[in-house]
């Protein structure tokens, strides 16, 4: 809300967010589908780490099932906790989003990967004024009780058959009326 905000009240700048998943996911999640639905002209860059990481671990939107977290000790659940969250995917069916891609940091070249992208979507703000959502799978290892490459292990074991690496939306805007 305070991005769409900026950017109505002064259109020439550019606005991005830099969002967690239990913020984007859950929290902000109705401000967030409405300014992408309406194709407002900022950039969205979203961290997946499928936990709350700073306020203790708690189940996050994204978290998977099975994973344990201080809330869901025996492991997420669909019975009680329902499915992850699929942000990129979900954008991605929005038809003011333009673009919509999922990425990871689990290495030098997936980190690079990353940079392509972020710098892919600020482009079509800055040229084009349209919404892009960037979602990057980021490890938490204090709240996976692991190592820091354990962690990153993790994202490529784990996280990666839930969330899937690539574009899922790119360049076309299907926006019926204009």
């Amino acid at each position: 809300a305070a991005a769409t905000g900026i950017k109505r009240a002064r259109p020439d700048l550019f606005v991005f967010t830099y969002q967690g998943d239990g913020d984007l996911a859950s929290i902000g999640l109705c401000e967030t589908l409405h300014a992408a639905n309406r194709g407002e002209g900022i950039t969205v860059v979203y961290v997946n780490n499928a936990v709350y990481g700073m306020t203790g671990g708690q189940m996050a939107p994204t978290t998977l099932l099975g994973q344990r977290t201080t809330t869901t000790p025996a492991g997420r659940a669909v019975a009680n906790e329902g499915y992850p969250m699929k942000m990129a995917e979900i954008m991605a069916t929005l038809e003011g989003v333009s673009h919509s891609e999922r990425v990871a940091l689990y290495d030098a070249r997936q980190v690079r990967n990353a940079r392509r992208a972020i710098f892919h979507a600020f482009d079509l703000q800055i040229r084009e004024n349209r919404f892009a959502f960037i979602e990057v799978l980021s490890a938490c290892p204090t709240n996976l009780h692991m190592t820091p490459v354990r962690a990153q292990r993790w994202v490529v074991d784990e996280m990666i058959k839930v969330f899937p690496l690539g574009v899922f939306k790119d360049g076309a805007l299907n926006r019926p009326g204009e």
